[in-house]
């Protein structure tokens, strides 16, 4: 994982009751949370928990239903922050009869700082003809130009939607590498969405996760597994046994009579548990099992509750 150094200025990105709702209803409700400057982030949650949603508010691409939302301490629709901002969408819309050169070169004039030379290593590897016009490129050749284009513009937020669908797995990994390595020497944040947990993982070092439009979890990585313990025991005819009383239970699964807890503790471990470190898997996965259970946000990752812009 490539650890980033904290930024001093505003946040990444600050929600304050951010909602969004559609025909079929609300994609986002009171989703209140802070990315931190500087901070590799996973966005995870299942279909429809709001994560499209919120990456497309963060760029300006659709105005919240109700509450606010500020990116690099501006306005989504600020020109400074418009400026900083690069997304990548899941389908990487891209203009069909241009080339690949020609739509480097139109990133190039569109944007007053352009890098070159991360653009083009961002390309480097995906055998991504220049001379190829973007209607004819393959699923994973799409992905690499849209990457690089976002690249290129040098941004202090880059938000990528699921952008590695397309890529086999060591395409993956060799591109992953890339973006991480060239936006860890700028600080640049990254918000990054996929299925694929244990690749994000690896990567990012906070996490954001959703369900039912509102933010279960959000923090330090670190935090978030350091703040629960798996617990393992042994559940009689009554139900849950006493000696989880004292904890904030997330989740509890029964396998006969063997009870395993996920919980965040509120005293000792009684003595007849057995109690272990969770991975971030395990966590993640009991709070998707248990979108009831209580929500929590660490340190840096809790709103400010002042009134900020839509």
């Amino acid at each position: 994982m490539i650890e980033l150094q904290p930024d001093s200025g505003p946040p990444a990105l600050e929600l304050d009751g951010l909602g969004k709702r559609y025909r079929r209803g609300w994609a986002l409700r009171d989703c209140s949370l802070r990315l931190p400057a500087g901070r590799v982030c996973a966005l995870v949650g299942p279909n429809g928990a709001g994560k499209s949603t919120l990456m497309a508010a963060a760029a300006h691409l659709l105005r919240p239903t109700e509450g606010a939302i500020r990116v690099l301490g501006r306005s989504p629709g600020d020109p400074a922050a418009r400026a900083r901002t690069a997304f990548v969408a899941q389908d990487k819309p891209l203009y069909r009869g241009f080339t690949v050169a020609e739509l480097l070169r139109l990133g190039q004039e569109l944007n007053p700082v352009w890098d070159r030379s991360g653009a083009e290593e961002v390309l480097a590897g995906g055998d991504v003809p220049l001379s190829a016009r973007a209607g004819s490129l393959s699923g994973g050749q799409r992905t690499r130009v849209a990457l690089a284009l976002a690249v290129g513009k040098r941004p202090d937020l880059l938000v990528l939607d699921e952008p590695m669908a397309d890529l086999d797995p060591l395409a993956r990994q060799q591109l992953m590498g890339v973006l991480l390595a060239g936006t860890a020497e700028r600080g640049c944040t990254v918000l990054i969405s996929s299925h694929v947990l244990a690749e994000l993982h690896d990567a990012c070092d906070y996490l954001v996760l959703l369900s039912g439009g509102r933010a279960l979890l959000a923090g330090d990585i670190e935090e978030l597994v350091d703040a629960h313990r798996l617990l393992v025991g042994t559940a009689g005819p009554a139900g849950e046994p006493a000696g989880l009383r004292p904890h904030e239970v997330v989740e509890t699964r029964r396998s006969g009579r063997r009870l395993t807890a996920l919980v965040r503790p509120g005293g000792p471990v009684a003595a007849d548990w057995e109690a272990a470190t969770p991975t971030l898997e395990d966590v993640v996965l009991a709070h998707l099992r248990s979108p009831g259970a209580p929500a929590l946000l660490t340190g840096e990752a809790r709103p400010v509750r002042t009134a900020v812009a839509a």
